[in-house]
């Protein structure tokens, strides 16, 4: 992080400073790990900052991106972070609920909202950021296998805990599990979230782990391999 608050990664900087939820490492694994190299058009529901938008834009230079999110003060800076980076004329952030999109895409990624317990957060702003009151699993699961091209992918990270039932509902909708990689801090913890990618027809299920740092708490040898094209 840069003295005036900024995430500064390899081709893009990041200002989080007014939107619903900050860089973290739940977007950074999911921009860098969701199949986006194939599809043109590309979907990033609940943008924030714009991260896994620019991720995307990165990684695929033929794609055009929408980035969509409730919050108002998120889309303005998503806006911002846009047109500072090298691709501001193939991304577009837009405040609209998801459950209200009208186009299909080739790919539609999401760090979701997933806290279900009815604690709220200090803000309406975090609360609808962090908790599924905003957008529930079964919303963003039934409303994205309506949008998905005929070949499209949906990837998302979610909670460990909650990745059978996601799967489960996917399944319902007519979206089935194609890959999986579960993530730990490291060896001695369990595994705490899980990212997903459906696809309309899957035969198999490509299942991985990843460990985040090793013993010494450095970054392990895989997690620096996924995000090399990013992290300074």
């Amino acid at each position: 992080m840069l003295k005036d608050g900024s995430f500064r990664f390899k081709q893009f900087a990041v200002q989080h400073d007014r939107c619903s939820m900050r860089v973290g490492t739940d977007g950074v694994l999911l921009g860098a790990w969701a199949s986006c190299e194939a599809g043109h058009t590309i979907l990033d529901v609940g943008t924030g900052s714009g991260l896994i938008a620019l991720m995307m834009a990165q990684r695929n230079p033929q794609a055009h991106i929408t980035a969509i999110d409730i919050d108002h003060e998120s889309i303005v800076q998503a806006s911002e972070n846009f047109v500072a980076s090298p691709w501001s004329e193939r991304i577009e952030a837009r405040e609209r609920n998801f459950t209200d999109e009208t186009q299909t895409y080739d790919l539609i990624v999401s760090n979701p909202p997933f806290f279900e317990e009815d604690t709220p957060s200090a803000t309406i702003q975090m609360n609808r950021a962090k908790h599924t009151t905003s957008l529930t699993f079964s919303q963003l699961i039934s409303t994205a296998a309506q949008h998905l091209s005929a070949s499209g992918r949906f990837s998302v990270i979610i909670p460990y805990s909650a990745s059978t039932r996601f799967i489960g509902m996917a399944a319902t909708s007519g979206l089935a599990l194609a890959r999986r990689c579960d993530i730990r801090a490291n060896n001695r913890r369990p595994f705490k979230r899980s990212l997903l990618e459906f696809i309309r027809r899957a035969t198999t299920t490509h299942h991985t782990t990843l460990t985040l740092y090793n013993e010494t708490g450095q970054r392990t040898d895989e997690y620096t391999e996924l995000t090399q094209s990013f992290y300074l």
